[in-house]
């Protein structure tokens, strides 16, 4: 199947496209069959060989779907604009971010209640080793 899309050409930081026309299962920046016209991201100017897509769409080759809205802005194609881009889901329900931190706060004060009373019974026990030691010198040293 024939593809209208785009093909990163340009130096680093400085990305230009060319519009080309190429079989579906290469790589974008591969081999292609024509080139359309091109596209500036930096200056918004968009070319396009207004009958050779025409043409290419007459033979079936199925425009990406941001190439069909630039050619939608530019009159060759008509219709509505597509989506051409999603925003990935996050695992989980509506709002995983809210769920996962009062999970998280939910168990941490469980540790925390867990864990402080042995380490304050710990520490009394070893205070009073501390103290019972000190008294039992003391007492050494008085006789």
């Amino acid at each position: 199947m024939l593809r209208i899309r785009l093909s990163r050409v340009g130096k680093k930081n400085k990305a230009q496209f060319r519009i080309t026309v190429a079989d579906g299962h290469r790589s974008p920046t591969g081999k292609f069959i024509e080139i359309l016209g091109h596209y500036n991201p930096h200056t918004k100017e968009k070319v396009f060989k207004q009958e050779r897509v025409e043409y290419w769409i007459s033979k079936g080759a199925k425009p990406s779907a941001t190439i069909h809205n630039f050619l939608v802005d530019a009159g060759i194609v008509k219709g509505k604009k597509m989506t051409s881009w999603k925003p990935k889901k996050k695992k989980g329900g509506d709002k995983p971010e809210e769920k996962t931190a009062e999970k998280k706060v939910e168990k941490s004060v469980e540790k925390k209640e867990e864990v402080k009373p042995e380490i304050k019974e710990e520490a009394k026990t070893e205070e009073r080793k501390i103290v019972e030691s000190t008294e039992v010198k003391k007492e050494e040293n008085k006789k």
